[in-house]
This record gives C-alpha cells, structure tokens and sequence, in this order.
C-alpha cells in the first residue's frame, strides 16, 4: 500500500471503524537511520490503533528504527516480508526475505530487543520456485523462535522473476487454506489472512472458521464504506455503523488544518473518492473532487459541493 495508506488516509479510514487497526506505508530502516527522515513518522494521535511497517534486512539498523517508531508513538512495529517489487528486491527486503529465514529471525530478535511494543512480520506464503508447504512452516517457526507473536500472511507467492508487483497482486493464485492449516499447526501464533479479501462478509467467515484476524488492503482503500463502516459493530461488537456523509463532514476541519499549514486539497481528498462507490450519486462526488481538487485556491467548499452530488441522489452509479 505504497503511497497509499499515509497519515491522511489513515485520519480519514479512522472515521469509519474506530477499532480496526490500521497500517502505515512501508518506510524502509535505511531512510530512518541513514537518511534521518524521521517526517516518515509523522501521525497523529486520532490513527491510533496503528502500526508502522518497516522494510529492511539489517537487524542492527531494524532494531534502531523500531526504537524511533515506538517513540513515535506507534502501539506495533511491523516487519514487511512479503512487498515483491524490484526495488525492494536490491535493498534485499521485502518478499526476498521469505528465502532468508534465519536472517528474518534475527531481524526480529534484534527489534525485539529494542523496544516494548509489539513485532509482528508480514510475510508471503513463498517466493518463486519455493514449495510453500515446506518454506512456510519452516519461515514460520523461525520467527516464532525469534519472538514473532503475530504475522500476517498474504496468501499468495510472490514471483520476484517474470511477474511485476502489480500482477504479484491478483495473478498468484491465493491458497487460504494453507493459511488456515498454519493456524492449526501453530495454535501459539496469531495469525492473519491477507490477499483477495472484497468484503466484510468474507472477512467474518475467515474469522469465523479460526483465524484471528484478517487484513484488507485495497478493497478497504477503493470501497472504504462497504469494509469499514459497519466493522465496528459487526466484529467488535462495538459502535454503530458509520455513515459516510457524516464522515465526509468530519473530515473538513482536518482539510482545513491540512491547508492551512500549506498542504494541498488533493492530498487529502485523493484518498476519499471510494467513500459513496456504489451508491447513487458516487460517480458525480468523485468526479467534482478529481477535477476540482488539484485547482489553485481549492478547499473545503468543494467537498460540501462533491456532498451535494450524493444528497440529491443525482446520479445513479455504480461506484
């Protein structure tokens, strides 16, 4: 969710679920450590419950990073193993790590050693060639002798050779029920299914038939209503199903803040665009917000105009 899921996704997905938890971008340890961007920290106190995804494969420079994250406030440090695109791969981090296990482990023991706050890893059933009835279990234990309480599986391989990182999205073939054998042979480990999720109904029946957690990444991001809106009450048991109109006007005062320390309309409202898809009227408010957003001078107003759009009803779209 590169360039994706920053503070300002996060500050408005917040809005509609106040209990699932969110993840950051992956910020590599390198750009934190050697770079000192520490501005990649940058969030604000209404994300929480957050987490911040690291990339790297040097345990030393991990664990000084998982230092500034966990002083920066995030509540879990997460460790990505399974991002497969090309820059990731010459950094040696990301998917290329599910071939490295013992220096995973290590990764993990040294963040561990540094701070308080959980380490969890993100990882791929396999990579390449690799059998993932054998790697996975291995992969698993490892970090779980590391320390490793939580991972997050993304159902799929990932083919660092012949497949780019968008089609390492959707043309892996999923195998969920691998994931859900993991589970069974490591009861000790909380262990969450990503990949392929489009819905809270699916999201449940994985959660219903033993899994602890279930990640979603771009259909929470193109249609945030239909995943998060009602998650609050429907898996938590808590809070009542958001509305997004009411969302929408929650986020103008952040607009505001954002614009007045010099941030532009786009930046903000770029992540809102999916809030109505599929009910009537979605076409027309991302419309008005695509074409006015990036315009000299625009602010808030043209969300209520957007808004308009969607209280007449006046276009029926299917999101």
């Amino acid at each position: 969710m590169m360039d994706w899921t920053d503070r300002h996704c996060r500050y408005f997905l917040r809005l509609l679920s106040q209990e699932a938890l969110l993840y950051t971008e992956m910020v590599t340890a390198p750009a934190l450590v050697r770079g000192g961007a520490l501005h990649l920290l940058d969030h604000s106190a209404e994300e929480h419950p957050v987490a911040l995804q690291l990339g790297g494969s040097d345990p030393a420079e991990l664990a000084q990073a998982a230092r500034l994250g966990a002083e920066a406030g995030y509540g879990e440090i997460n460790l990505n193993c399974g991002c497969p695109s090309d820059r990731v791969q010459s950094g040696t981090f990301g998917a290329v790590l599910m071939t490295q296990a013992p220096l995973v482990a290590d990764c993990i023991a040294a963040m561990r050693d540094a701070v308080e706050v959980e380490v969890t890893v993100k990882c791929r059933i396999g990579v390449d060639d690799q059998d993932p009835e054998v790697v996975l279990p291995d992969f698993l234990e490892r970090i779980a002798e590391a320390g490793c309480g939580r991972v997050i599986i993304h159902a799929r391989k990932a083919w660092l050779q012949g497949l780019s990182p968008k089609e390492n999205r959707d043309i892996p073939p999923l195998d969920s029920d691998l994931v859900m054998r993991m589970k069974m042979q490591f009861p000790q480990l909380h262990i969450s299914v990503n990949g392929g999720v489009g819905s809270l109904a699916e999201a449940k029946g994985f959660l219903d038939a033993g899994l602890d957690g279930v990640m979603i990444g771009r259909a929470a991001y193109h249609t945030p209503t239909d995943i998060l809106a009602a998650a609050d009450p429907e898996i938590f048991g808590t809070g009542v199903v958001a509305d997004p109109v009411q969302v929408a006007r929650a986020m103008l005062p952040y607009i505001e803040r954002h614009l007045a320390g010099g941030g532009r309309l786009h930046q903000v409202t770029r992540h809102m665009l999916g809030l109505f898809a599929g009910r009537p009227g979605a076409r027309a408010w991302r419309r008005v917000l695509s074409e006015g957003a990036t315009r000299p001078g625009a602010g808030p107003d043209l969300v209520e105009q957007a808004l308009e759009r969607i209280d007449t009803g006046a276009e029926r779209a299917a999101g």
